[in-house]
């Protein structure tokens, strides 16, 4: 299948995304929004670098190293950028630069200083502002650049509720990118359907979808991948994935890439040998009921929590006609029987983090709850749907239940119209799962 890659953001937009910043910041302040530095591995060998997702949202920087300063004073306003040195020798042993004379153009910033030159030029810089934006604990390393850059400010902000807030709301080219990320991390999910095998080990199935991402440009999962074959599917963040798959079992799979920095977030459960047993069947039916209750549910006005409790009812249902959960069907809602199979919520935000930021709550409403699910959604929110069941191997339930986990998840886009699911493309109805492991067999 081909893709139309929408691999890059233009400086522009990044340049938008910093004036809608410091249109938010009080006059006389400074914002300071330091980036990733990278993590040692073993010795002076370093892991993978991935960018801080705040500077990368403000500059589409991708080196270690960096500061960007969002000044507002007397109605004006300007981005610095203070960033590594070009420097051949440590280029030839470690990579290209951009560079400090490279910096205003290519990033589209008022000035460039090298990053040995933070502590003096922020003292000149902020000499009379009287208000810093900073995320303490953020990055460290940023942390003790301040305190050594010994500048005191009336007031010290935050400027997480600012970004996190300009973040929930996805661009026309982020949603671009977004959808490429639910589209491959759908091919490899595919790709797992059709390689897995009984006495596969779960990782190399995990192998197949990582080279799944790669031929389609995303070198990198998003998150640990979760490949639980059996009653590994009842540890909700399994990542062992280290044992084999069994003939008569199902295997969850939670795995995604990070295509262009974004994230795609897929669950698909499905029979290891390619056929549902009845007691699978009667599971997973029930959740792929709910998932696509939900999904009708979650559009702009419409909150999370009236989805959730929507779940929960069909899950209860649902479980009582199966024989798992027995009384009324209120009182055990009323009691929260149900999270002895479904104890975590409904979904979450998606964007440059797997567990993208944004508030979750009606801040508004004045008996407002913050650990409640209530804020109504809005046109450009991202966000996935995972319902799921997970039936302990042991306790009063009926046998053929126990030991089964099924989670079922998409990624939505929320529109003027409804949402989108972006992950469409990865087969979830029983037919069409039962089908495709077929052919390849």
């Amino acid at each position: 299948m081909d893709l139309a890659y929408a691999t890059q953001i233009a400086p522009e937009e990044f340049a938008q995304r910093r004036r809608r910043s410091l249109a938010q910041m009080q006059e006389n302040s400074v914002a300071v929004i330091f980036s990733a530095r990278e993590q040692v591995r073993n010795n002076d060998n370093c892991y993978p670098f991935r960018q801080d997702s705040y500077f990368w949202y403000l500059t589409g920087f991708n080196e270690p190293d960096a500061v960007l300063l969002l000044l507002k004073t007397d109605n004006q306003t300007r981005s610095i950028l203070f960033l590594r040195p070009a420097d051949p020798l440590q280029e030839i042993w470690h990579g290209r630069r951009l560079g400090v004379a490279n910096a205003p153009t290519a990033l589209n910033v008022d000035a460039a200083y090298e990053i040995d030159e933070f502590a003096p030029r922020f003292a000149e810089l902020t000499r009379n502002l009287t208000a810093l934006y900073h995320k303490a604990a953020q990055q460290p390393w940023g942390d003790q650049l301040l305190t050594q850059s010994a500048v005191h400010f009336a007031q010290v902000l935050c400027w997480a509720p600012i970004l996190d807030e300009l973040r929930l709301f996805k661009s026309r080219c982020e949603t671009a990118l977004m959808q490429q990320a639910g589209q491959i991390s759908a091919l490899a999910h595919i790709r797992a359907m059709r390689q897995t095998r009984p006495n596969r080990l779960e990782y190399e199935i995990e192998s197949e979808m990582l080279h799944e991402f790669a031929r389609f440009g995303a070198r990198y999962p998003a998150y640990n991948s979760i490949v639980a074959g059996g009653s590994n599917a009842c540890i909700l963040h399994y990542t062992e994935n280290d044992q084999a798959l069994k003939d008569g079992e199902l295997v969850l799979i939670d795995a995604g890439c990070e295509f262009a920095m974004y994230a795609g977030d897929i669950t698909r459960t499905f029979p290891v040998n390619g056929k549902f047993s009845p007691a699978q069947r009667d599971i997973y039916q029930l959740v792929l009921c709910a998932q696509k209750r939900a999904i009708e549910l979650l559009v702009a006005g419409n909150t999370i929590q009236q989805a959730n409790d929507e779940v929960i009812r069909i899950k209860v249902r649902g479980l009582i006609a199966l024989g798992i959960l027995h009384g009324d069907e209120t009182m055990l809602i009323e009691n929260q029987a149900y999270r002895r199979f479904y104890m975590h919520g409904l979904g979450h935000w998606l964007g440059l983090d797997v567990h993208d930021v944004g508030r979750y709550h009606n801040r508004h409403h004045p008996d407002a709850d913050q650990h409640l699910r209530d804020r109504p959604l809005e046109s450009g929110m991202v966000l996935t749907v995972e319902p799921g069941l997970y039936i302990p191997a042991d306790g009063d339930i009926p046998a053929q239940y126990r030991g089964i986990g099924v989670r079922i998840e998409d990624n939505i886009l929320i529109t003027e119209y409804g949402n989108k699911i972006l992950t469409g493309a990865a087969p979830k109805e029983i037919e069409d799962i039962e089908r495709l492991m077929a052919e390849t067999r």
